[in-house]
């Protein structure tokens, strides 16, 4: 077997989501496990916190399915809501929650036949300029939901577009246009994401909704998770497949754009961009090998990866090397590339085995 594997701590995972909890006193949380739990894997990653999370979060129909086979019973919130008649009668057999962010979507679920009513949440553009009423549009939606037929609780939502850079002007101006609206009667309201869930109590409403937080990340760029008294979830390593000296002015890897200064000694690491490491990732960028972080040498390729293991001459054949984990943060590497944790983390192709530590 090719010496690749994602380890995701399932432990890790509840710490982080009761961190979320305790950091909203009094409030429900969903669990977001979209993208198939930020590519963790969402039947793992529900199954684990299955007696712990108030309810969970997904993108679309298809992701509520396979998270429904898990956890039966528990509370479900499809974010993007329904497209047909069809989804909203699935919706309604299996006990979703639905977004409903614009008026074709609202006709749909007046127009639908269903066995019971839904859950209902109206989403509210606050800001973030992607879905969601205006204002005006929505206290009339709501008026009109509020004594339908497949109407159950009808509910409040809206996100962030800049939680994750603290002190944003337009935090508080979503947050007025939100408010805004409160004196309509809704059953729940939702509000914060893993920004805001952290660092702005004020939007703590009915519910929160933690996402990257649960998967140790942090949604800061100034704020590390480990100052966040998160802990990281997945942890990919590969081994040393191969090993080589260079003599000085020799070049690794495609485009020759690394050269060796000195005479050097280079290690071969089973990871490439096809298994989701960015190719991105300049040289110098940190990997890990006995508990030492060694800089990655030249472009990396579709599967594998060169460091330069000059200082680590105890490195042997063999050896495992951490991508990101422990002594690589996620989000330092995501920082190198000029991305965020989140790309990188559902990025982690189908073909790098999981392994999950209860």
């Amino acid at each position: 077997m090719r010496p690749l594997v994602a380890t995701v701590d399932l432990a890790a995972l509840r710490h982080n989501y009761l961190l979320a909890k305790r950091s909203t006193p009094g409030r429900h949380a969903f669990a977001v496990v979209k993208a198939n739990a930020y590519g963790h894997g969402a039947p793992q990653a529900a199954q684990a916190l299955a007696e712990l999370a108030d309810g969970f979060a997904v993108a679309c129909i298809e992701e509520a399915r396979e998270v429904r086979q898990v956890v039966a019973a528990a509370r479900l919130l499809l974010l993007e809501g329904c497209f047909d008649a069809q989804e909203y009668q699935e919706a309604a057999q299996s006990g979703l929650d639905v977004v409903v962010q614009d008026e074709a979507q609202a006709a749909l679920l007046l127009e639908a036949r269903l066995e019971r009513p839904l859950n209902v949440w109206l989403k509210l553009d606050s800001g973030m300029h992607r879905l969601g009423f205006t204002a005006e549009a929505l206290r009339d939606c709501h008026a009109r939901l509020r004594v339908a037929a497949n109407v159950a609780e009808l509910n409040l939502i809206s996100h962030f577009a800049c939680a994750d850079e603290r002190g944003h002007p337009s935090i508080e101006a979503q947050l007025q246009r939100y408010s805004s609206l409160l004196d309509l009667p809704f059953d729940n309201r939702t509000l914060a994401n893993s920004a805001a869930v952290l660092t702005l109590p004020a939007t703590h409403m009915d519910w929160v909704r933690p996402g990257i937080m649960l998967y140790g990340a942090s949604p800061f760029a100034e704020l590390s998770a480990q100052e966040l008294g998160l802990k990281p979830v997945m942890r990919l390593a590969g081994r040393l497949i191969a090993m080589r000296d260079l003599a000085a002015g020799e070049a690794v890897g495609y485009g020759a754009n690394w050269v060796a200064e000195r005479p050097s000694r280079i290690g071969t690491v089973s990871c490439g961009y096809a298994d989701g490491y960015p190719r991105t990732a300049p040289s110098g960028t940190p990997l890990a090998i006995r508990g030492q972080r060694v800089p990655l040498a030249g472009r990396v390729s579709m599967d594998m990866l060169a460091v330069d293991l000059t200082d680590l001459p105890e490195a042997s054949l063999g050896d495992e090397v951490e991508l990101w984990g422990e002594l690589v943060s996620i989000d330092e590497l995501a920082a190198a590339c000029g991305t965020i944790g989140y790309e990188l983390l559902t990025k982690v192709t189908a073909r790098v085995p999981r392994s999950y530590k209860p």
